[in-house]
C-alpha cells in the first residue's frame, strides 16, 4: 500500500484557486489538489489571494496579479522567490510546481520536482524544459504533446480533467452551436462561424479578445462575420460558461495548431455536449469519433458534422468523461507519478 505523501503544490502569481473566470491552468491545478486530498494526501498550496481549495495554504502575496500583468518577468521571479523560502520551511516529499521561474530553482532542491507542460512544447518553451532535463520531472498533458517533442525528460503523462458531477448535465439541446474560447486565429472562430452558418445553425461565440495581438484578426476576421446567427457575447463567467456548454446543440473546436489539450471539449462533454473539432493536437484522444463527437478532416466537413451531431447521445458524452477525463482519474495518476519519484527517506 503506498504511504500518505506530503505534496507541495506551487500555483501561479496570476489568479487564485478556483479562478472566477479566465485560468486554465489554476483550474486544473485546484482540482488536482482537492482530488489528491481526497486520496488521503497532504497538500500544501503555495499561492497568492485567498485559498478556495482543500489544501492547507501559504500565499506569497495578498492579491493575485491578475490578467493585466500576466506573463511579466517581475511577479514570477518574485514569486519564485517567495516560494523557495516557504518550501524551506515545509519540508515535502515533493514539490509539483505549476508557475514559470520557479522550476529553475528546482536543482537546489534535495526531492523531486514534478512540471506539467501546460503550454507548447516548441519554440523557446521547449528550450526551457530541455535546460531544465536534469533537475525536473516534466509531465504531458496528451500523447499529441509528447509526440511534438520526444526527446524531452518527459516522466509520464497525465490528461487534464474535470470534476463531471459539478457540470450540469442536459439532455435536450438547444438549437445554437458554441464556440468557447480565446478570439484568436488559431482557435478558427471564422471557421466556426462559416460552418455553423452553412449548417443552418445559429451561434453563439464566447471569449475573450483583449490582447492587441488578438484584436486585428477580431477586427478582420470576426467582426465581418457577426450578425443576428452569429453572436458575440465576450468572456463569461464559470457559471454562464457551463449553463451555455449544457445548452448548446454541440461545441464546435476549429483549432488550427497543434493544441497539446482543449479543456473546453471535456467541459462540453461532462455537460453532455459533443464536440465538432478538426484534427489537431489533443482531439483525437479526447474525442471519440461517432460517439461524443466528429473528428473532421478538413474545415469543409465542419458544417456536415454540425447537421449530424444531433444523433449522438448526450448521456455517452458524459460517461466518457466521467470514464477518462474526471479529476478522481487526474489525481490517481499523479499520485502514482509521485510515489514513483519520492524518495522514502527524509532527504532534508
Amino acid at each position: 500500500m503506498n504511504r500518505t505523501l506530503d505534496i507541495a503544490m506551487v500555483a501561479t502569481p496570476w489568479f487564485e484557486l478556483p479562478p472566477t473566470a479566465y485560468g486554465g491552468i489554476e483550474s486544473m491545478c485546484a482540482d488536482l489538489i482537492d482530488g489528491l486530498v481526497e486520496l488521503g494526501h497532504k497538500v500544501t498550496v503555495i499561492g497568492v489571494g485567498a485559498n478556495g481549495t482543500k489544501g492547507d495554504f501559504i500565499a506569497t502575496d495578498p492579491a493575485p496579479q491578475g490578467e493585466k500583468r500576466l506573463g511579466r518577468t517581475g511577479p514570477e521571479v518574485l514569486h519564485a522567490a517567495r516560494v523557495g523560502q516557504v518550501l524551506r520551511t515545509l519540508r515535502p516529499d515533493i514539490v509539483h510546481d505549476h508557475s514559470s521561474a520557479g522550476p529553475l530553482q528546482a536543482g537546489q532542491r534535495p526531492v523531486p520536482t514534478v512540471v506539467t507542460a501546460h503550454g507548447p512544447v516548441s519554440g523557446e518553451n521547449g528550450d526551457y524544459y530541455r535546460a531544465l532535463a536534469d533537475s525536473v520531472s516534466l509531465v504531458a498533458i496528451s500523447r499529441a504533446q509528447q509526440h511534438q517533442a520526444p526527446e524531452l525528460p518527459w516522466a509520464g503523462q497525465v490528461h487534464n480533467a474535470v470534476r463531471t458531477l459539478d457540470h450540469p448535465f442536459r439532455e435536450r439541446k438547444g438549437e445554437r452551436v458554441l464556440f468557447l474560447g480565446r478570439i484568436a486565429a488559431d482557435k478558427g472562430v471564422h471557421l466556426a462561424i462559416d460552418a455553423a452558418r452553412e449548417a443552418g445553425r445559429a451561434i453563439t461565440i464566447a471569449g475573450r479578445c483583449n490582447d492587441p495581438d488578438e484584436e486585428p484578426y477580431f477586427e478582420r476576421e470576426v467582426v465581418p462575420r457577426l450578425g443576428e446567427d452569429a453572436q458575440w457575447v465576450g468572456e463569461v463567467d464559470l457559471r454562464a460558461k457551463r449553463e451555455l456548454l449544457a445548452e448548446a446543440h454541440c461545441l464546435i473546436f476549429p483549432i488550427c495548431w497543434e493544441e497539446p489539450f482543449g479543456m473546453v471539449m471535456i467541459e462540453a462533454m461532462a455537460c453532455g455536449t459533443p464536440v465538432v473539432a478538426l484534427r489537431r493536437g489533443s482531439v483525437p484522444e479526447i474525442v471519440e469519433h461517432g460517439v461524443t463527437g466528429f473528428v473532421c478532416e478538413r474545415p469543409e466537413e465542419l458544417a456536415d458534422a454540425i447537421r449530424t451531431v444531433g444523433r449522438l447521445a448526450p448521456r455517452d458524452c458524459r460517461a466518457r468523461v466521467l470514464d477518462r477525463f474526471d479529476t478522481s482519474r487526474m489525481a490517481e495518476a499523479y499520485a502514482s507519478l509521485y510515489h514513483l519519484l519520492a524518495r522514502r527517506t527524509d532527504p532534508w
